[in-house]
């Protein structure tokens, strides 16, 4: 079942396969996966097919040949197909493509020796997710910038700094760098690095594949950057780019068209990698009732992401087609759908909503137990609860419509549904309530961020009945009381669980700790400064100040220079996680293999683990949250060995 690195160091002839092919000289040099062969493999590539579709335009007799629509649409994928050939992301798969004879994987591309070694097509899930965090925190650091730029806008009514349609363009962007390139991809980066430690395997069941997936992130959010410095302006159509407003923006929105789908596909492959992990490699005795609650939310999590992402993608599809093809999916001049669109959309979006929670529901449900020194309260319920907010998630989506046009009939059902997802949130809220009663609670760092997801949490999904009723809805829609409810969910939420998740998970990733005076400083700051952001966000969204709006009505100024000031706080707040983070990664105290002394299977190895995990194959032979109960073990190391076969 899981493979030791003692298995894959040695091979027939006694040598280490792991050791790094010499490097290459001469012109060998450029054609070897890497940035020099990117240089100029990506431009020759890129050119090659823009030349083609030029071609193919001339055949057809469609001018002009150089077409903006159609040549953007077409470079916007060839450009980054040839930066992942460049790379090597498709040299493994290739070489069987050619017709050439197998040859043996030999791991020696497996790890990380140095720091080079993270900007390549690294096939290690520990480097993968590590790899994952760093993009995800840059991101997040940009999103945040513009959300500065644009809370500075807002300081005061009438326009300061941006015109109406900038205004837009950093609104937009901000939002789709948050939702996909930051709190999507950052449950993936952890997932990554610990799930496989988590199961008892050596990797994940695709390496190769894994590799690749993350490299189209990076692609996703350089993309949504370019975007909004395109001659004529960027994507400002906001993050749900509703049709057919998104058809007529500028030539910024279709780089946005686009970067969705990219970051769409790193998310399936990622989540297909982590079903088939999850399902086949499990270490001995590693039943279902066994696994850990990050493990089972990542399940639901991944299911979530195969079944719903292929519709956001077709959305984003069809609204570039509706542009550069002249379709009429959603135009409704031509008899078009306009509605369409939002069904489909929200039909992926709000399962997007559980996609971006499940798993901070898993790290909370991790972190609580063990902080609390206490078993998780209701184990099974608490799985069970994830499966029923998977089924439940996908039919609630058009309570983002109850003001769209709709058919009337179909708003109680949805109401119904809406309120009858909160059921399985709150058996969780309750056991995690219940795990902490009359536990010996230790507040570090990730448990104070776990308590203060749980608190922010309650707040927005409280606001989130509210929404759920068709009456209030119909009040508070397009208000920032919306505004409010979504950053209590995924920064209260989510982002509060990867701050969690991160600290909790940093000494097993660094092999260093973290300084707890500053992450401590961290929580409280952020803390203070959210709620201070966002709280009065409900007040004068149902006084009637509607979002998206560059200016707004005297009666909000101050308020809003309030929200404004306190915002440039959460921001303040980042600046120390980050130097938290890198200094402690350089020169924090060297962390045990145990510093929370858990008992699930990651803790039980060194801090950072093995090349291949575990020198040994892990025997499961209990639950992993049996604190307390004298004499328990989640898993035993050496049981599983083979009996040596005597000789004849």
């Amino acid at each position: 079942m899981t493979e030791t690195a003692h298995d894959h160091a040695q091979n027939g002839h006694g040598h280490d396969d792991h050791a790094p092919k010499p490097p290459p000289t001469g012109w060998h040099r450029f054609t070897y996966p890497g940035w020099l062969r990117v240089l100029w493999f990506m431009p020759a590539f890129g050119f090659f097919w823009l030349g083609f579709t030029c071609l193919i335009r001339w055949a057809a007799h469609w001018h002009p040949l150089w077409q903006s629509g159609p040549i953007v649409s077409v470079a916007l994928v060839v450009f980054p197909l040839g930066f992942l050939g460049g790379l090597g992301g498709f040299d493994y798969w290739l070489h069987y493509m050619s017709g050439k004879p197998t040859r043996p994987d030999l791991h020696e591309g497996h790890g990380a020796k140095s720091w080079k070694d993270y900007f390549r097509i690294n096939p290690d899930h520990k480097v993968i997710g590590i790899q994952y965090l760093c993009t995800v925190l840059f991101f997040f650091i940009v999103g945040g910038f513009l959300a500065m730029l644009f809370r500075a806008e807002l300081a005061k009514p009438g326009d300061q700094y941006f015109n109406p349609q900038t205004f837009n363009v950093l609104i937009s962007n901000h939002a789709a760098l948050m939702i996909f390139l930051v709190v999507i991809p950052g449950f993936a980066a952890l997932g990554n690095f610990v799930i496989p430690l988590m199961i008892g395997a050596a990797d994940m069941a695709f390496p190769k594949l894994n590799a690749l997936s993350y490299w189209l992130l990076p692609i996703a959010g350089v993309m949504l950057i370019a975007g909004m410095i395109t001659p004529g302006g960027g994507p400002s159509a906001g993050w749900t780019c509703y049709a057919p407003l998104c058809s007529h923006q500028p030539m910024g929105q279709v780089f946005f068209n686009m970067a969705v789908q990219w970051a769409g596909a790193s998310s399936i492959m990622t989540a297909l990698n982590f079903l088939v992990t999850i399902i086949t490699m499990r270490a001995p005795g590693m039943t279902f009732w066994r696994m850990p609650l990050l493990v089972w939310a990542n399940f639901a999590t991944s299911t979530l992401v195969v079944l719903a992402t292929p519709f956001i993608a077709g959305s984003q599809f069809f609204v570039m087609f509706d542009r550069v093809l002249h379709t009429n999916f959603f135009e409704t001049g031509d008899k078009g759908y306009a509605l369409g669109y939002q069904h489909i959309f929200w039909f992926y979006s709000h399962p997007a909503v559980y996609i971006m929670m499940l798993p901070g529901f898993g790290i909370v449900s991790e972190i609580i137990s063990v902080m609390s020194r206490k078993p998780i309260f209701g184990y099974r319920l608490m799985a069970l609860s994830l499966l029923a907010i998977l089924i439940l998630g996908f039919s609630v989506w058009a309570h983002h419509m109850f003001v769209a046009g709709m058919a009337s009939w179909l708003r109680v059902p949805m109401m119904v549904t809406t309120l009858l997802i909160a059921v399985p949130t709150g058996i969780k809220v309750f056991s995690w309530l219940a795990t902490m009663w009359e536990g010996r609670i230790h507040f570090t760092t990730p448990m104070l961020f776990a308590v203060g997801f749980l608190a922010n949490f309650v707040i927005g999904g409280l606001s989130g009945i509210f929404l759920g009723s068709v009456p209030i809805t119909i009040q508070a829609s397009g208000t920032y009381f919306l505004v409010a409810h979504i950053h209590y969910v995924l920064f209260g939420g989510s982002m509060m669980t990867l701050f969690a998740g991160i600290y909790y998970w940093y000494p097993k990733m660094t092999g260093r700790m973290y300084n707890e005076k500053l992450g401590q400083l961290h929580f409280w700051l952020t803390l203070v400064a959210f709620n201070l952001t966002f709280f009065p966000m409900h007040y004068i969204g149902l006084q009637g100040m509607p979002r998206r709006v560059a200016d707004y009505a005297s009666r909000f100024a101050d308020i809003n220079l309030f929200i404004s000031i306190v915002s440039f706080g959460l921001g303040l707040s980042t600046i120390i996680f980050l130097y938290n983070m890198i200094w402690s990664w350089a020169h924090g105290p060297k962390a045990p293999a145990n510093p929370w002394r858990a008992m699930s299977l990651e803790w039980q190895v060194s801090s950072p683990p093995p090349l291949f995990n575990f020198d040994e194959i892990p025997q499961v032979v209990g639950g992993p949250y049996e604190y307390g109960v004298p004499g328990a073990r989640h898993a035993i190391f050496g049981a599983a060995k083979p009996e040596p076969v005597p000789a004849e």
